[in-house]
């Protein structure tokens, strides 16, 4: 509810708004998805990645690196696809700032990380059925953690994750 809009992302100076712990990110997807025309993230629209990472890296510089610490970003599982993998393999290399070999299968893994001397990235496919969704919605959910070697645990151990129940909690 306090949630500050900033207006078009375009716009946005990273160095110029309020540092902030996390920003979540969520190109949109008609490039990338196997639904779509497949211009990947060279498509006007899932081209806007590209923006939101610009945006990180204003904020980084502005604050000697120390925000923001995470970023969250979502996608459809198309972009693992999308211009034969390269798509996703340029998410990873523009978040980590390196190079980033693709897999010797020439297929991305549901499930992934990969570290850099900037941060640790990791990736997992998850369905919002689990969350009480009434439809399948498989979505790529990327949490690169700057600060530490957290995003593994976050995607990997999180309570909320089907499968998983604390001790203390009981299964739906």
């Amino acid at each position: 509810p306090k949630m500050q809009h900033l207006g078009y992302i375009t716009k946005i100076n990273g160095a110029e708004i309020e540092p902030v712990d996390v920003i979540t990110l969520g190109s949109p997807c008609q490039d990338l998805s196997v639904a779509g025309k497949r211009e990947g993230l060279d498509g006007a629209r899932s081209g806007l990645f590209k923006t939101a990472i610009n945006i990180v890296r204003q904020m980084r510089n502005a604050t000697n690196g120390k925000y923001p610490r995470f970023i969250v970003w979502e996608n459809v599982p198309g972009a693992f696809s999308s211009n034969k993998g390269a798509d996703f393999r340029t998410v990873l290399e523009e978040i980590t700032e390196t190079k980033i070999p693709m897999p010797a299968s020439g297929r991305w893994a549901t499930a992934g990380m990969v570290r850099s001397s900037k941060c640790e990235v990791a990736w997992r496919v998850l369905d919002a059925q689990f969350w009480g969704v009434p439809q399948r919605r498989r979505r790529i959910y990327l949490v690169a953690d700057f600060a530490g070697r957290s995003a593994g645990k976050v995607l990997f151990e999180s309570e909320g994750v089907s499968g998983y129940s604390a001790e203390g909690f009981s299964a739906w």
